[in-house]
């Protein structure tokens, strides 16, 4: 075959950097956008808060008689930057100038801070409704704020090590019930066994191993009698079983701890007939014994577990005005950015004094900007569509709520299904009823006897409502909602029942059953 030449004409997208920097912001949430924005300016020096200008007149940095503006200052310094700066003559001048500037800035504030009757150094405590003492600045190292006592935060470890300072123990044995304390996990329970621990402390010496599991097992008893009750255990029933050992001794205790004894199993079956034949109590104080069971706490290091709260801040605000809803953007969460002026008008000056690389950033800067404003801009017009499709959400609350899915918003607003997906990912807006996800809003359909739709949404508020009402003795059945909703006129199968049930974190009738 002989090679020849042919021109042959076809079309392809291309994601430019533009484009793929305002998809991954769009798809960001609040608290990465907002990390995602102070990586912005650190990396990009045309870039800047708008809120930045005024922090020199806050803080009384500008004087009238200062023989050279901060801004011209600047300026100066960015064109020099970029210009690539000037000749060695030229330079010395510049900081001469600079020296005499810093010398008399330096002369000022000293005379200012030493004081010369004029200036008042002392701070004004009228504002806190007293004579407050002068707060001392010159704390040593190993003093504590007064708020970072109260925010520090005690860990289980600490809780129980603090315990163990008043035991008068060896050497050894306050090592040992270090080590289990250590050894524990955010639950509080002791997941290895003592064998283990001492195997992995000792090796492949046998009578190392079996001292150290003795001494092991005295720790625990020492352990096990500490705050929290249940701490140390190796499982549930152990632990329900010491929580019970602190309470009073009659025949609902006793029944407990019998119970505790049995399989686990049995417990959350609640087979009150089964245990009554195993532990040998009636089956009216078993059920005592179990509702004194349901008030321990599984968990007893779970109260000083560090947990971080992360609060949703929303990306929209929904207010009733008059008849309708007025949709804005939470302006505490928008970042506002500018282009740095000083260091612009530098660039100009200079844009052919080899500048590409800096023209480039620039260039960078106004893109994401852009992009950010197109990203709110693109919230806003999907979540005014949101609130104009479920009206009777906002009105009534979440049994109004009517189907909809993305591609509605998606064909109203001339986007694809996609860029409607991460709108409504990590979002969230701010209602008359609480704080929901952009993504709440969109259901499934289930069909109607009247042959219209029924948001999945709405038969799950009104799955909770039958649950919440019915009898503590004789709870709902899975198969018993499904003919209640269908009395509403809603096709429902019990196997969707169940599923929307689940995702309530609703217990099946059984476990719902009051004894």
């Amino acid at each position: 075959m002989k090679p020849g030449l042919s021109l042959r004409i076809s079309q392809h997208l291309t994601l430019t950097p533009q484009l793929q920097q305002s998809i991954r912001l769009l798809q960001l949430s609040t608290l990465e956008l907002s990390q995602e924005v102070e990586q912005m300016l650190d990396d990009n020096p045309f870039l800047e808060l708008a809120e930045e200008s005024a922090a020199r007149e806050e803080f009384g940095l500008e004087q009238a008689d200062t023989p050279v503006s901060q801004d011209s200052q600047e300026l100066e310094f960015a064109t020099d930057l970029i210009a690539g700066g000037a000749d060695s003559t030229g330079a010395t001048g510049q900081n001469d100038a600079e020296s005499s500037v810093e010398t008399s800035s330096e002369a000022k504030l000293e005379e200012s801070w030493d004081g010369d009757g004029t200036v008042e150094s002392v701070p004004d405590d009228s504002e806190w409704g007293g004579d407050a003492p002068a707060r001392k600045n010159n704390l040593d190292e190993g003093d504590a704020e007064a708020s970072d006592l109260t925010g520090a935060h005690e860990s289980l470890q600490d809780h129980l090590h603090r315990q163990a300072l008043s035991l008068r123990l060896s050497e050894e044995d306050r090592a040992a019930l270090y080590f289990l304390i250590e050894s524990l996990n955010d639950d509080g329970y002791l997941e290895d066994s003592l064998a283990e621990l001492a195997a992995g402390l000792a090796g492949a010496d046998l009578e190392a191993a079996e001292e150290l599991a003795q001494r092991f097992a005295m720790a625990l008893k020492l352990l096990q009698h500490m705050e929290p009750a249940g701490v140390g255990a190796r499982n549930l029933a152990e632990c329900l079983g010491l929580q019970l050992l602190d309470g009073k001794n009659n025949d609902d205790t006793r029944a407990a701890i019998a119970i505790c004894k049995q399989p686990m199993e049995l417990l959350a079956k609640r087979d009150v007939k089964r245990l009554s034949y195993l532990c040998g109590f009636p089956e009216a104080v078993l059920k005592r014994a179990i509702a004194l069971i349901a008030r321990l706490d599984p968990k007893p290091g779970r109260r000083f577990a560090n947990v971080e709260r992360n609060l949703i801040v929303p990306d929209v605000i929904v207010v009733k005005s008059g008849r309708g809803f007025k949709v804005s953007l939470n302006g505490d969460v928008m970042p506002r950015l500018r282009v740095h002026d000083i260091y612009a008008s530098a660039l100009k000056q200079h844009r052919g004094h080899g500048g590409a690389e800096l023209q480039q950033r620039l260039q960078e800067a106004r893109w994401f900007i852009k992009n950010i404003q197109q990203r709110f801009d693109t919230i806003l017009r999907v979540s005014s569509a949101i609130v104009e499709r479920q009206k009777n959400f906002f009105t009534h609350g979440e049994l109004a709520m009517r189907p909809l899915v993305l591609r509605e918003i998606a064909d109203e607003l001339g986007l694809h299904e996609s860029t409607i997906s991460r709108v409504t990912t990590a979002k969230y807006m701010s209602t008359p009823f609480g704080t929901f996800e952009l993504k709440y809003f969109f259901g499934s359909a289930l069909g109607t006897e009247t042959g219209g739709n029924a948001s999945s949404t709405a038969v799950r508020a009104l799955i909770k409502q039958f649950v919440s009402s019915e009898s503590l003795t004789k709870p709902l059945s899975d198969n018993q909602i499904s003919e209640m909703l269908k009395e509403q006129g809603i096709e429902c199968a019990r196997r969707t029942v169940a599923k929307y049930r689940e995702a309530l974190r609703i217990a099946p009738a059984s476990l719902r059953k009051s004894l």
